[in-house]
């Protein structure tokens, strides 16, 4: 169902190939950006902040980590489709997917 390309290198690449690649450097760097914030809420609570400042800062944490979390997903949405050998394989895979997003979404 995939196009391929080839890179510099020769290497054949699929789009989702290529939009894997770009997507995971953005998962990456917002699971850093949650390592600081969950840092920083060990930082709060040592340093005796109020309960309502830290559990403004976890709710905060959480939803980044729900946001990479269906970045995540999309990206295995798109794998899926693209590796799909046909329509009908495509559809279990996206139903593969969506009982996931159920599951732990």
């Amino acid at each position: 169902m995939a196009s391929k390309s080839t890179d510099n290198s020769g290497v054949s690449q699929t789009p989702a190939s290529l939009y894997r690649a770009d997507h995971q450097k953005d998962v990456v760097n917002r699971l850093r950006r949650i390592e600081g914030q969950v840092r920083g809420l060990v930082e709060m609570i040592q340093a005796g902040r109020s309960c309502e400042d830290v559990a403004l800062q976890m709710s905060a944490a959480r939803k980044a980590m729900d946001k990479a979390f269906y970045r995540m997903m999309a990206c295995s949405v798109i794998e899926a489709i693209s590796d799909a050998e046909n329509d009908a394989e495509a559809i279990v895979e996206v139903e593969r997917s969506t009982k996931l997003l159920e599951k732990f979404g």
